[in-house]
């Protein structure tokens, strides 16, 4: 009983003016305990990570097969975007994208702040998918892809049908991980001002003088948010398996 006090005193307190609210969350709108606080932050983490590796996978898949293809002016492209986002660091790049992009781009203005840390985790993101994209794909016998085009399929329908399917599931297991590294990076947003789980633990331990448990709680959430991507990944990677081949590629 002492134990729910103690935990009474922190995350079912009104955040304004420090009352004890029962059942722990707002029992009505505009009064908010340290619990939804968590909660709303938790669900911009999410938000940030799930904009984040929708725009990762996508861009980073279509650079990785740029850099396959037979077109040098796709191949450069591929190449420049890929060095340019995997070596400026993400903290700089979310600047750039909060303070810097929007002077030149004004609809950008307009957007939440979350949409453009969203931005700008994808992009950094999908230039490491994008070499992984590229190393699948020529992880694959090139005879596949002559077989393919000699069968008739466009250059396109070839990539589709034949390299890209398999690239995929040899890739799997990094994909996981870069979903993960998402999740675990989104953590930069506090940088410009995103309400998630860093910058809740920073102010709430601030405000309350424990940050011991704030940052323990908040450290839980992220391994429940990481560790769901890694299953949600191993399910599908087990879906797509080719059956009578191993994990490891082996028969």
């Amino acid at each position: 009983m002492d134990w729910w006090q103690e935990r009474q005193e922190l995350w079912c307190k009104d955040t304004v003016d420090g009352t004890v609210v029962a059942g722990c969350l707002g029992p009505e709108p505009g009064v908010q305990t340290y619990l939804d606080w968590l909660l709303s932050a938790w669900g911009w983490t999410l938000a940030v990570a799930g904009i984040g590796l929708l725009v990762a996978l996508v861009v980073g898949s279509a650079v990785g097969v740029a850099r396959t293809t037979p077109y040098r002016a796709l191949v450069l492209l591929g190449h420049a975007w890929t060095e340019l986002f995997r070596n400026i660091p993400l903290i700089v790049q979310l600047f750039l994208w909060y303070f810097v992009v929007p002077e030149f781009v004004p609809p950008l203005k307009a957007m939440p702040s979350v949409v453009l840390a969203g931005l700008g985790l994808g992009f950094f993101t999908s230039a490491r998918i994008s070499e992984q994209v590229r190393a699948g794909i020529e992880s694959i016998p090139k005879g596949q892809r002559y077989a393919a085009l000699a069968m008739g399929l466009t250059l396109p329908q070839t990539y589709r049908h034949v390299l890209l399917p398999v690239a995929f599931r040899v890739i799997m297991p990094t994909l996981t991980s870069e979903g993960m590294n998402v999740v675990k990076n989104s953590s930069v947003a506090f940088a410009i001002s995103v309400l998630e789980l860093t910058q809740f633990a920073r102010q709430v331990g601030e405000e309350t003088s424990r940050p011991i448990e704030t940052y323990l709680v908040v450290t839980a959430l992220y391994f429940v948010s990481a560790f769901a991507v890694f299953l949600a990944a191993s399910a599908l990677e087990r879906a797509v398996r080719v059956p009578g081949v191993a994990a490891g590629g082996g028969r």
